[in-house]
């Protein structure tokens, strides 16, 4: 690691109309830990909204783009100059649609499949960044793709939104200590049990 600070971000659309949104899932994934984790109230910096706290001996700053999607990289450019962060340093939590809903997989560096924030991002700081892939599943035609990414969370899904939400929460010490492969087995251990 090239630095005593991480910066994890949360893709997402700013707005209560997108609150719910599967899209939304990588603010979500946020705010759970901020909240679990005791991290400072939000405030405006870098066009989105940021949280500093620690998770195990981390230090970390959460970071919420204000931009839209398509201009999340923006905003994630902008926190690493402040902080002199390298692509390593970042880790992003967004949307997959080709992962079953509920899965989470971490990878380092890759494509963008097609994701605006990740196009964006990507763009911005190059591809060498951590991502924290959040399952959402694909709606089966390509046509339905954006009404469903777009679109609320099921009532019939909010239980299984919990129960994923957190258990990232509960293994983001993981994720903190860069031990990907724990945290992920530890996820799915967390979600096989119930």
């Amino acid at each position: 690691m090239s630095s005593a600070l991480q910066l994890w971000v949360g893709l997402g659309n700013p707005g209560p109309q997108y609150a719910m949104h599967r899209h939304n899932v990588g603010f979500m994934a946020l705010d759970v830990m901020a909240e679990i984790y005791g991290f400072s109230p939000a405030k405006k910096a870098f066009n989105g909204w940021v949280q500093e706290g620690r998770i195990g001996t981390q230090k970390l700053l959460f970071l919420k783009p204000a931009t839209f999607m398509n201009e999340s990289g923006r905003s994630i450019r902008a926190a690493m100059n402040f902080y002199k962060l390298a692509p390593e340093d970042v880790t992003v939590f967004h949307d997959e649609l080709d992962l079953a809903p509920f899965k989470v997989k971490v990878k380092m560096g890759g494509g963008s499949a097609g994701h605006n924030g990740l196009k964006s991002t990507t763009q911005h700081l190059g591809p060498d960044y951590r991502r924290v892939r959040i399952g959402i599943g694909h709606p089966g035609h390509k046509d339905r793709v954006t009404g469903y990414v777009l679109g609320n969370y099921a009532k019939s899904e909010m239980d299984d939104l919990t129960d994923m939400l957190g258990a990232i929460s509960a293994e983001a010490e993981w994720l903190a200590k860069h031990d990907d492969p724990r945290f992920m087995s530890d996820v799915a251990g967390r979600l096989q049990d119930d």
